[in-house]
């Protein structure tokens, strides 16, 4: 078998075909198996680490933090002026610049640094991360739950305070911080909504309509787009929400420059942690 150049594995990993069959290997030599899928030995050790208490905890965050958005959003309606509206696009364009910075930051700090032997947040945070690597398909046999459950824990505290803000401060106070209340409540939403977009991405048959129209017009993340991430080693292309901050990023070589910051003051090798589970065999 011929030695795949890095070119060919990038349009390869771009096409609109079923992901499936489109084998990375590892750089610069062939692969005496397939980097990733769900035969994978490592990819089966890591989707058995999925356990009934992190389903608990799932389920639970994502009904506190829906219940949170609806106080939050009833909040919104009752004191939002007509004159204000345009303020609300702005706030939605800045929260959703935000969020996909914030799901750029804690993908590439998840993927890069790290083990899934870490106490607490190994199996319950990194786990999953290490997991997608080598098995880029399983977020689509995900449910809803499994999927997102993450993304709305995180915003609770946030939604929380501000439920118990809209709760406590007289009608003056809130006029007067709507506008910042609005864009924290967007970028939450926002951020709650980054890993369906990611599971979108990932998803080649059967999406809406409206989701690939979305797709395609870059509102949210695109699927070729997010393609260029999954060419080992993985090391670029890290935000998810919509990627639009993907190309800037990589030109400042922001990613880059942070690895070489924290290796120096920390000796840690970037993604030693992932490369030992995609090496994997038994």
């Amino acid at each position: 078998m011929a030695v795949k150049s890095d070119s060919e594995i990038i349009t390869n990993s771009m096409t609109e075909e079923d992901p499936n069959k489109n084998i990375q290997y590892s750089e610069g030599e062939v692969a005496s198996k397939p980097r990733w899928g769900p035969e994978h030995a490592g990819a089966k050790e890591l989707a058995s680490k999925y356990t009934a208490g992190k389903r608990f905890q799932e389920t639970v965050c994502l009904c506190v933090s829906i219940f949170l958005l609806i106080v939050n959003t009833y909040y919104l309606i009752i004191y939002f002026r007509p004159g204000d509206w345009h303020m609300i696009l702005i706030c939605a364009l800045l929260g959703i610049v935000t969020a996909d910075f914030c799901s750029g930051v804690v993908h590439w700090g998840a993927d890069t640094w790290g083990s899934v032997d870490l106490p607490v947040v190994g199996s319950g945070f990194i786990r999953p991360f290490r997991e997608h690597h080598i098995d880029p398909t399983s977020i689509t046999r995900h449910d809803f739950i499994e999927t997102n459950g993450d993304n709305f824990a995180v915003i609770i505290p946030f939604i929380g305070y501000s439920a118990y803000q809209f709760y406590t401060l007289s009608p003056g106070e809130i006029a007067e911080s709507y506008n910042w209340k609005m864009y924290m409540f967007l970028l939450a939403v926002f951020v709650s909504l980054t890993n369906q977009c990611h599971k979108w991405s990932h998803t080649y048959f059967g999406l809406p309509w409206y989701i690939t129209l979305l797709q395609d017009l870059h509102i949210i993340l695109p699927r070729k787009h997010h393609r260029i991430h999954h060419v080992s080693p993985h090391e670029t292309y890290y935000c998810i929400t919509t990627g639009w901050l993907n190309y800037p990023l990589e030109k400042i070589g922001f990613w880059s420059k942070a690895e070489s910051l924290i290796e120096s003051l920390t000796g840690s090798k970037p993604r030693s942690d992932d490369m030992a589970w995609a090496s994997k065999s038994q």
